[in-house]
């Protein structure tokens, strides 16, 4: 039992946290893409990614996996995103921090995601079993890849001065 809940149920909403993550992290990027705050659903993305962060840490486990080092990562990167976000506004390099932040706390999830998705997908285990088969690492580039070019898009689009705030 975790939180009262049966693991499956807990596992289940945590997945549920981590999907609301990923997919608000997306419109949030799209938002730094295109120039919009979009406070709202900022709001969301920071706060549910955050707490797939910290369900993660409730699972019972007799040691530190690879998971809780991107867990305590992803953690440390929030409180800057925030920190630039909220406390100190966007202000000068604060802007391009929280972008980098953004995009990397929405990377750290989604590369999460993806092990995950080798680990329970049944044609995708049988692809890598182990993860180090070349499908799960070309899938893992690719999401790099993908974020890199997110996150740099993202800082060269997302300018304090001139954004709506949707």
């Amino acid at each position: 039992m975790i939180l009262g809940m049966t693991t499956s149920t807990f596992t289940l909403l945590h997945v549920l946290i981590s999907l609301t993550g990923i997919g608000s992290g997306f419109i949030v990027v799209y938002g730094l893409l295109t120039g919009k705050r979009l406070d709202g659903w900022t709001a969301i993305f920071l706060a549910t990614t955050v707490l797939t962060s910290l369900t993660g840490f409730l699972f019972p486990v007799e040691h530190l996996l690879p998971s809780h080092v991107v867990g305590v990562i992803s953690l440390v990167v929030l409180a800057v995103a925030i920190l630039a976000r909220y406390a100190l506004h966007l202000a000068h390099a604060w802007r391009w921090i929280y972008v980098v932040c953004a995009v990397l706390a929405l990377y750290l999830n989604s590369f999460v995601a993806v092990v995950q998705s080798f680990l329970k997908v049944p044609a995708l285990k049988a692809l890598a079993p182990t993860q180090k088969e070349p499908p799960f690492l070309i899938a893992q580039l690719i999401v790099m890849a993908l974020f890199i070019v997110l996150g740099t898009f993202g800082v060269k689009k997302f300018h304090v001065e001139r954004v709506a705030t949707a």
